[in-house]
């Protein structure tokens, strides 16, 4: 029988530190997109009424039955208008759901996730994009990747200054669009910055980290202020070899080509088109999702890469990824928790266990 952990409603004392009773059972409702009734519930101390449902990814939902398949779509690499008229919704609403949907994704992947046990070896690269026009709003993808389990540790986008040649007619027309939007400045650096941070915060602290990168100048600087010199083996690799399996970078290379081919925003030759950077990162956000929690590394594999690493028991569904709300960090629900427990008290259980 499911227990709220908490009161959600922030101003209350019972949301940080609730008490074994804090709340009441206060009957059931029946949603029209439900089978199942769904308890109520009432806060000893607030007196607020909450149910099941408030710590649903889900909530206030009308179509919740089309989560899964919005997910398994943007997943496969399904454009939002093809995936409206799959599902029978409008595209305002499909990108709406879409959203939620990657914003929730988001806070699951970090939710999950640990210091990872012993030495590391990570691999990172950069892939460039556009939002809106080719020519002139060029953005850059940074993606840090743990190189055995191919775990995506972080990926984001940023703008970068258009480059390429420069004709009389091109640079009449960027100068129109510079005039419409400001001069595109270049935040490639702090994306970087903030993807191997990321990749920092799951080192524990005595381990050695290897970093595999090509010669890009500002790499050595980067990788030095984020993990430490003293722990970092930083090795290059020529990005003019041939990407073959004996590259070093053939697994960072192997999962570039994977995210175009499996995101179409990212492919070359599509009619799939971002036309703002953030929702670009939503995007990545899902695929991020997918491949480490509910893919396998390999075909071969039964196991996906959080797996793999200790993050999670098993292999999550598409409708589990979806299930309890993450929007409260580490006492967010567990998606793999039917009563309740928390991802703290999930990872405090994994941890006396071993």
């Amino acid at each position: 029988m499911f227990k709220p952990p908490f009161c959600p409603r922030r101003e209350c004392s019972q949301h940080l530190d609730p008490a074994p009773r804090f709340f009441l059972r206060h009957g059931y409702y029946h949603p029209q997109c439900r089978a199942h009734p769904v308890p109520r519930f009432r806060c000893r101390s607030c007196r607020h009424t909450f149910s099941r449902q408030t710590f649903r990814m889900d909530f206030r939902d009308h179509r919740p039955d089309l989560n899964a398949r919005l997910f398994n779509y943007v997943a496969m690499g399904v454009g939002i208008r093809m995936s409206a008229r799959r599902l029978g919704l409008s595209q305002r609403c499909t990108e709406l759901k879409l959203r939620k949907i990657a914003r929730h994704l988001r806070q699951l992947n970090l939710n999950l996730r640990a210091p990872i046990k012993g030495d590391v070896e990570l691999q990172f690269d950069e892939l460039e994009s556009f939002e809106g026009s080719r020519s002139f709003r060029p953005v850059s993808i940074p993606v840090l990747i743990e190189k055995k389990t191919r775990y995506y540790i972080w990926s984001e986008s940023a703008t970068i200054r258009p480059k390429g040649m420069m004709t009389k007619k091109r640079l009449k027309m960027l100068v129109i669009e510079e005039q419409r939007h400001g001069r595109r400045k270049d935040r490639s650096r702090r994306a970087i910055q903030r993807t191997l941070a990321r990749g920092a915060e799951l080192v524990m602290e005595g381990s050695r980290v290897t970093l595999y990168t090509d010669e890009k100048s500002t790499y050595p600087g980067l990788s030095q202020a984020a993990f430490g010199s003293s722990r970092l083996t930083h090795l290059t690799t020529n990005s003019k070899l041939a990407r073959t399996t004996w590259n070093p970078l053939f697994a960072i290379n192997h999962e570039d080509a994977r995210m175009r081919d499996m995101l179409g925003r990212l492919r070359r030759q599509s009619w799939l088109v971002t036309k703002e950077r953030r929702y670009l990162d939503l995007v990545l956000q899902v695929q991020m999702a997918y491949r480490n929690l509910v893919r396998t590394r390999f075909n071969r594999d039964e196991e996906s890469p959080a797996q793999m690493l200790g993050f999670v028991e098993r292999r999550l569904t598409r409708w589990e990824a979806l299930s309890w709300g993450q929007k409260w960090g580490k006492r967010s629900i567990h998606p793999l928790s039917p009563r309740g427990r928390s991802v703290a008290e999930v990872e405090e259980g994994r941890c006396r266990a071993a």
